[in-house]
């Protein structure tokens, strides 16, 4: 997509668009209000500022849409794809990898009482296992601050990838 198009869009439609990058209403509202914008970079810097003020309650509110990592996304909408494209790397986990997270995903919900959040993006299973251990150590109030970073990290490279696509790209240099 394009910025320009993103802009031409009525607020509804481009609501459905943000609500893919994560569903709280006060931000999707802010990110379609605050149209347009001179660039990605700078969408996704008011975006960013936005989420740097995300309560323990937004990032309840963002969680229905996010699986169990290494659990089978199911669903066919936008959000659904996002995040099959992101857990990508799980298809190929060993089987450790496998067990261990689905053990430390039972504890930390039991824990925390919520779905460990992390940007799978980039990481590898051995990778988002460490993390996962390692979270599981922090206290509620920490683990909450981690969650929601993490939910922005999520946030914001989901807004990149909605217009990386349609990224100018160089002209080929004159022989």
């Amino acid at each position: 997509m394009h910025l320009r198009d993103f802009h031409a869009l009525d607020d509804a439609d481009a609501a459905d668009i943000v609500r893919v990058w994560t569903d709280i209403p006060g931000w999707v509202d802010a990110v379609v209000a605050g149209r347009p914008y001179a660039s990605v970079d700078t969408l996704a810097a008011y975006a960013g500022d936005l989420a740097s003020a995300w309560s323990p309650t937004d990032l309840e509110a963002a969680l229905h849409a996010h699986p169990r990592i290494g659990a089978r996304v199911s669903g066919d909408g936008a959000e659904a794809a996002a995040s099959r494209r992101e857990q990508g790397a799980m298809a190929s986990a060993e089987d450790d990898d496998i067990a261990a997270i689905a053990a430390g995903n039972a504890a930390y919900e039991q824990r925390f009482g919520r779905v460990f959040l992390i940007r799978a993006a980039g990481r590898t299973p051995g990778e988002m296992r460490a993390e996962l251990e390692r979270r599981l150590t922090n206290d509620p109030d920490a683990e909450t601050i981690e969650a929601t970073r993490q939910l922005a990290e999520i946030a914001l490279l989901r807004l990149r990838e909605t217009f990386a696509d349609a990224a100018p790209t160089e002209p080929e240099a004159a022989e």
